[in-house]
């Protein structure tokens, strides 16, 4: 079942692009890849491609990078077009985003909700996939909190806040913009104590960078 979802193959490119623009977008996607890899450790070896492109309006394709902390990131790599074009904030020119979990990386369960794993894939797969979007329309900057409105399809009622991930390892030309799920109190409490307050109690406590609600609240 699974290796009929995973298409060990990269979507194709736009007829429109020119040879030398399928050249420079084939670079650009390398340099990233490495320098995604400098933040995020190692990437594995399966991507998990949507069945239609996020190009054309379909799904993401998500990266994972489970070598350099407990559990898994889960990446994008199709927000940030080319090395002059994509979702920027003020931290960095450009960035792609990830969500973490701490659950046992294992993508023979990625669709199985019955399992941690699927749970904590599916509802990291959902977020991404309504930040994306978003983030081309706005700034996400980090310490900045969100909600989802309650009548949205599987994350309504969701509230999120935003940091530079290990920006020590990043440029300021491109970095990763971690999204990390938290309770309403702790919204509340950013909103009101700043964001940079509730980052460093989720470090303090352990809890960061980590979207998976099974602990108690920090504020």
């Amino acid at each position: 079942m699974f290796k009929k979802i995973l298409r060990l193959f990269r979507k194709d490119d736009p007829p429109f692009r020119t040879e030398l623009q399928q050249e420079e977008a084939e670079r650009w996607h390398e340099d990233k890849s490495r320098l995604m890899e400098s933040i995020l450790g190692k990437e594995h070896n399966m991507v998990m491609h949507a069945i239609i492109p996020y190009a054309v309006g379909g799904g993401l394709d998500l990266y994972y990078y489970p070598n350099d902390i407990e559990g898994v990131a889960v990446a994008t790599k199709e927000l940030s077009e080319s090395p002059d074009k994509g979702s920027s904030n003020d931290a960095f020119n450009l960035y792609e985003i990830a969500m973490f979990t701490r659950s046992k990386f294992d993508l023979d369960k990625a669709h199985d909700d019955s399992t941690e794993f699927g749970r904590a894939h599916a509802n990291i797969n959902s977020v991404l996939n309504v930040i994306a979007p978003y983030s081309a329309q706005a700034r996400l900057n980090p310490n900045e909190t969100c909600e989802f409105p309650e009548t949205m399809k599987r994350v309504g009622g969701k509230c999120f806040i935003f940091d530079a991930y290990r920006v020590e390892r990043a440029t300021d030309q491109f970095g990763v913009l971690a999204v990390i799920e938290i309770f309403r109190s702790e919204m509340d409490f950013a909103r009101e104590s700043g964001g940079a307050t509730l980052i460093e109690k989720l470090k303090q406590t352990g809890h960061y960078p980590y979207s998976d609600l099974d602990r108690e609240p920090v504020a």
